[in-house]
């Protein structure tokens, strides 16, 4: 069989991120839309998002395709592959992906942007997949799987064959939390460090180097756009959506732009630590203390 290789090259590509993404129903269970909605922003990137009516989180997921591996970024909020089947979902679209590509030996690596639960919850769906590994959500799984010796310090890669996607620490929200930047399309993908919505801190000094530790990356490499994990935001500046909501009629567009990470930057500097909500038209900073 003759193989076609791609050459994921330096000029890089323009994904479409112009995606009419579904956001909920007036009544969930009476959803005419599937569990699990595609987006396929070039040949070989698949941006997923949980059905709202599924379950309320709506987590993005990422399926990035090189020559000779998958990456799956998260696996979403809901277990149960009758409920959410994600397996499926993307065996189908790697199948499809195969199939156009003319490959047969092919491996998929599932990582995560972190360990909570709305984002590692179908993990079980891959055990047991052949050529298939999943890498642990926690702090020592992803340490000693990406090789990092002084985390959060430095960076690593993940090479798909010829695409190259490089791991960036990114604790504050959630220890063993990580950015994924896609060196192809140049996408930042940023998990729940930085989206459209409410910026949940958990250690405060972490989540400043984090943002201070992306916005230098930003300087130092093309970034198209930054993906988060979520919408929470309404397209009315500073307005959210309760949490909990399953409708969100006019929700905020899920890319964001290099400039409103420098002013998440220059709000944490306002902030200084002080406990509480604080609102900004594009994301909302939740920070509590116990």
């Amino acid at each position: 069989m003759t193989y076609r290789t791609r050459t994921f090259g330096p000029g890089g590509c323009v994904p479409d991120l112009d995606a009419a993404w579904h956001a909920g129903w007036p009544s969930p269970k009476h959803d005419p839309a599937p569990e699990i909605q595609s987006h396929r922003a070039e040949e070989h990137t698949v941006i997923m998002r949980q059905n709202m009516s599924v379950n309320f989180e709506a987590p993005f997921l990422f399926l990035l395709f090189g020559n000779e591996s998958a990456l799956l970024i998260d696996t979403g909020a809901t277990p149960e592959p009758e409920y959410f089947p994600l397996r499926e979902v993307v065996d189908a679209h790697i199948a499809d992906w195969l199939e156009r590509h003319r490959r047969s030996d092919y491996r998929l690596i599932v990582a995560h942007t972190h360990g909570h639960g709305d984002h590692k919850a179908a993990d079980g769906q891959f055990a047991g997949r052949p050529d298939t590994v999943v890498v642990g959500p926690d702090v020592e799984a992803v340490t000693e799987y990406y090789g990092f010796g002084d985390w959060p310090n430095g960076t690593r890669e993940i090479d798909l064959g010829g695409r190259v996607v490089d791991v960036v620490p990114g604790p504050g929200h959630q220890m063993a939390a990580t950015v994924f930047y896609d060196r192809w399309t140049r996408l930042l993908l940023t998990g729940d460090t930085f989206y459209p919505g409410r910026l949940y801190v958990q250690d405060w000094g972490a989540y400043v180097d984090t943002v201070d530790r992306l916005v230098a990356w930003c300087e130092e490499h093309p970034v198209s756009h930054l993906l988060g994990c979520h919408v929470e935001m309404s397209a009315r500046p500073g307005k959210d959506y309760p949490r909990g909501s399953t409708y969100q009629p006019d929700e905020a567009a899920l890319p964001m732009r290099v400039s409103q990470l420098t002013a998440l930057q220059q709000a944490l500097r306002e902030i200084d630590g002080k406990p509480g909500i604080h609102r900004y038209d594009d994301f909302h900073v939740w920070y509590e203390v116990d």
